[in-house]
């Protein structure tokens, strides 16, 4: 039971601060810009069910702390539905109640009277509070730890693997992959788990003369601390660097900021890459988390930044830096699914405000019911299928034969 506990506090804990951390930066952003633009705002929680402790500012705003922590919410005045994008009838309605209430003119004060900029502007500052969360994470890491790079030596190829078929030999250096230049060995990982199926071009250095060898990467089940079991593409290269293949530095902030830059955009082109290779029936999806996967992935890292030393010194230093690192790859995760366009999440309030911007009207109530039923039915589905990926990384389904 004891044991049980302890594995629950490690995945569950460090999971439930990470979420709630990075939602709270996200509702942030909508509340700071919403309030630069003076808007209405009735609470601000954190965490979700009965409340804890609360206080209200001078401008009648609640800030609340609640028992369940999930995340949180921002709530504007006025809001009249789930979608927060009411139709001409619903305005209306709404801007009689409160001129009836608070006199002319108090509208202006209500996010739906807003200019159809400062709404999109706020909408849209929630998904860029957790880019910006990113990179102000990634630019404190690589300030702190610099960058180290290890060039793409190969040690072996595993027998009868695309790489020994393409003709690898121990000790070949990586200098391009599909033509482009490569420097680190986890470029070259990169590259190779979005390709499965696809020939890969390497360009190798052997022994001062160049090569092109071709590979096609296979997926192979793999079993991983973080992960759990997922089908991962690989060629079956062992790449160990020699000692003058290592190399260090330390970052200004300057050039950390421009590293965070950069690791945010190759973070968000692999999503991409990956999702779209999902529409096009070449990925499976294993790769896609949901809570669980993020939780487990949570207690992995944990356990990892843990073993690493344990010199309680040390050990709290990997865990700031390990929990930083994950924080920020789980923000841009959160950043890039609200963007999606699927109404009730932010980027749908945009594709409806980019509509009332062309149409000079609200998106009808009648459609936005449809879209708002759509949204919530392609949610539950995404996140059906991404627990199932979850529970069959975890072996849950293992008796069922040949599922996991």
């Amino acid at each position: 039971m004891t044991g049980f506990l302890g594995q629950a506090l490690l995945y569950i804990v460090p999971f439930l601060l990470v979420l709630t951390f990075i939602v709270t930066i996200h509702e942030l952003g909508h509340f700071l810009v919403a309030r630069a633009f003076g808007v209405k705002i009735d609470r601000f929680s954190v965490g979700f069910g009965k409340t804890i402790v609360s206080r209200t500012d001078r401008r009648g705003t609640e800030w609340r702390l609640a028992w369940l922590p999930l995340g949180g919410y921002v709530k504007f005045s006025g809001d009249l539905d789930p979608s927060s994008v009411p139709d001409e009838a619903g305005l209306a309605e709404l801007r009689q109640r409160v001129i009836a209430e608070n006199g002319p003119g108090a509208e202006r004060d209500y996010f739906h009277f807003k200019p159809i900029w400062q709404r999109a502007l706020i909408v849209a500052a929630g998904p860029a509070a957790n880019f910006l969360l990113a990179m102000v994470l990634f630019t404190l890491l690589f300030s702190a730890i610099g960058e180290q790079i290890a060039a793409p030596r190969v040690a072996a190829a595993v027998p009868d693997s695309p790489a020994a078929r393409a003709g690898f030999q121990p000790r070949d250096l990586i200098l391009a992959v599909n033509g482009r230049p490569i420097a680190d060995g986890r470029e070259v990982t990169q590259v190779v788990l979005m390709s499965a199926g696809d020939p890969v071009r390497f360009t190798v250095d052997r022994g001062g003369r160049q090569i092109v060898l071709t590979a096609t990467p296979e997926r192979n089940l793999v079993d991983d601390q973080i992960a759990g079991r997922v089908r991962l593409a690989q060629v079956g290269l062992l790449m160990r660097p020699l000692p003058g293949d290592l190399s260090f530095r330390r970052l200004n902030p300057a050039e950390a900021f421009g590293k965070g830059i950069e690791t945010i955009g190759s973070t968000v082109g692999t999503t991409a890459t990956y999702i779209g290779r999902i529409f096009m029936g070449k990925e499976s999806g294993d790769l896609l988390n949901g809570p669980i996967g993020i939780a487990k992935a949570a207690g992995g890292v944990t356990q990892q930044a843990v073993a690493a030393n344990p010199d309680p010194g040390w050990m709290a230093a990997n865990l700031a830096l390990t929990f930083l690192s994950f924080a920020a790859l789980v923000s841009i995760g959160i950043g890039i699914v609200n963007l999606l366009p699927i109404p009730v999440l932010d980027g749908g309030h945009l594709l409806f405000y980019g509509y009332e911007a062309v149409a000079r009207r609200p998106v009808p109530a009648r459609v936005q019911e449809v879209g708002y039923r759509v949204g919530l039915a392609l949610l539950a589905g995404l996140m059906l299928f991404a627990t199932w990926n979850d529970l069959q990384k975890l072996s849950l389904f293992k008796f069922l034969g040949g599922l996991a």
